[in-house]
């Protein structure tokens, strides 16, 4: 292993680098430093969790000199929020020996903020195209002096549809530059883009497309899952004997929210990002997760380069991504850094074919996906879960939610005595407001409604039949009580206030 030191890097940077633990470089970095601090044009090709972020961020800042003047000198251009945010803090970090400031530019936050801290002389931006373009248009961005300019995560921008922002983005900045891109992989839009916006870029590919080392250091397991059976499958994975911090994806934004209810509901502490949540909330929930409040983050697709945790043991696929690109994305969360992880993937029925494809793609020599239920013997085994382990964390016991009264007066006046007396006394409360009572609850359906009807006919009828009262009070002496029509009337809540007869 080669030290950052050994590289060439400012000794500011490597004592900062230290302090967190961090010492020897990666490949990638180790490839790209020596060439990104004398202003070498470079395209680097590696997976994501390969240190790409201080690949290109050493030779920015180093570049950029101790105390640079103010104004933006330097523009990473980050096709999501998440990795933004992300990126910005490793740049503020790897600048906090030094008078440079950082900045990030990026939706779903209030300009003001950004704009301030623009107006103070920032001079690394790390932002993604819209907002740019979009303060660059209103004259609150001023990138005609930025002279160091990287793109990261190229292919990602082409598949959001990015190409054109970035295009007008390379028109903003200085015509001389130092440039440098960085993408997972190389399709044809983003080699025609280096080549019309770069100078003569080195070449450089730290791991094969699809073998990189996240690959070998990451175990994959492919189930075929019943969809009804999934939530309790994962919820036994999340115990699992040496389980830490876990992302599960899934497909939509609606999923993501369902599954993230249902699993704190379980009793694990989960967190979402998903475009249905505000930029704030989504940060948020990053934070604890990252914090280690939350140990499960369930996102979509949208979110996932963001997620740059060095201690996630495990992902899960809720539902099979549509191609082996974003595959290698999401499986990229865990295996960070030189460290092993877990992959599960979930196939349902009519999606086999997909993972026939992503499975002849990346060569993965994976047999057809096995059957797997949540009571499945291989699916205790494979990930390591304790014999007996069942879907749902022990919690305390929740409190009986308070019942209604009707119940229990319906008892009281059952026991207020029998006999011709106790039932007149009974009928006349019954005739009062107790009466609208028992109507109203009949008709919505409730249990208790029917429990009250049940003991209101009862009650009606007294003891040694000597008589019985209709809904005004009256007694009928004729044998004919005529039940329907006293029915009626209590549905109706006719006796709903109306007075006693003979009270």
């Amino acid at each position: 292993m080669t030290t950052f030191a050994e590289l060439g890097v400012d000794q500011d940077i490597v004592d900062t680098l230290a302090a967190k633990g961090i010492v020897d470089a990666f490949p990638i970095q180790e490839q790209t430093i020596p060439l990104g601090l004398p202003g070498q044009d470079i395209i680097g090709q590696a997976k994501t969790g390969t240190g790409k972020t201080f690949g290109f961020g050493i030779p920015v800042v180093q570049r950029l000199g101790l105390d640079p003047s103010p104004g933006v000198k330097a523009l990473i251009v980050v096709p999501t929020r998440e990795l933004a945010v992300q990126v910005y803090e490793d740049m503020d970090m790897l600048t906090s020996g030094r008078s440079t400031n950082v900045v990030a530019i990026y939706g779903g936050k209030a300009y003001e903020g950004q704009i301030d801290q623009l107006k103070a002389g920032a001079q690394i931006v790390v932002g993604t195209p819209g907002r740019l373009i979009d303060l660059n248009n209103q004259r609150l961005l001023d990138l005609s002096n930025a002279t160091e300019v990287v793109l990261d995560e190229a292919d990602k921008m082409l598949d959001l549809g990015f190409l054109p922002d970035i295009e007008k983005i390379f028109q903003k900045v200085a015509p001389v530059r130092h440039t440098m891109l960085y993408s997972a992989t190389m399709p044809g839009p983003i080699v025609a883009l280096a080549r019309r916006f770069m100078s003569n870029p080195i070449h450089i590919r730290a791991s094969d497309p699809d073998e990189g080392i996240t690959q070998k250091n990451i175990k994959h397991l492919v189930y075929r899952a019943h969809s009804l059976d999934k939530d309790e499958v994962i919820a036994r994975i999340l115990q699992a004997e040496g389980r830490g911090k876990t992302v599960i994806f899934t497909r939509t934004k609606r999923a993501a929210q369902r599954l993230v209810d249902e699993l704190n509901d379980r009793g694990f502490n989960a967190g979402a990002v998903h475009g249905d949540m505000s930029q704030e909330a989504r940060e948020r929930s990053m934070a604890a997760f990252k914090a280690g409040k939350k140990d499960v983050l369930i996102a979509t697709d949208v979110a996932a380069r963001g997620i740059d945790v060095d201690d996630v043991t495990h992902v899960i696929n809720h539902t099979i991504p549509d191609e082996e690109q974003t595959y290698l994305h999401r499986a990229g969360r865990t295996g960070r850094a030189g460290k092993t992880g877990i992959a599960v993937t979930f196939v349902d029925w009519e999606d086999l074919h997909k993972w026939a494809l992503i499975n002849r793609a990346l060569e993965f020599g994976q047999p057809e996906p096995v059957e797997t239920y949540s009571s499945s013997p291989h699916l205790f085994t494979d990930l390591d879960i304790p014999a007996g382990t069942k879907g749902r964390i022990a919690t305390a016991p929740k409190a009986a939610p308070a019942r209604t009264a009707a119940p229990a007066r319906a008892a009281d006046a059952a026991a207020e005595g029998t006999g011709e007396g106790g039932s007149r006394r009974r009928r006349r409360r019954r005739n009062g407001s107790e009466d609208a009572k028992v109507g109203s609850t009949f008709t919505e359906g409730s249990a208790s409604s029917g429990a009250d009807a049940a003991a209101s006919g009862g009650n009606d009828r007294s003891a040694d039949g000597a008589g019985t009262h209709d809904g005004a009070g009256k007694e009928h002496h004729d044998g004919k009580p005529a039940p329907t029509r006293r029915r009626r009337r209590r549905r109706g809540g006719a006796g709903s206030g109306a007075p006693v007869a003979g009270a």
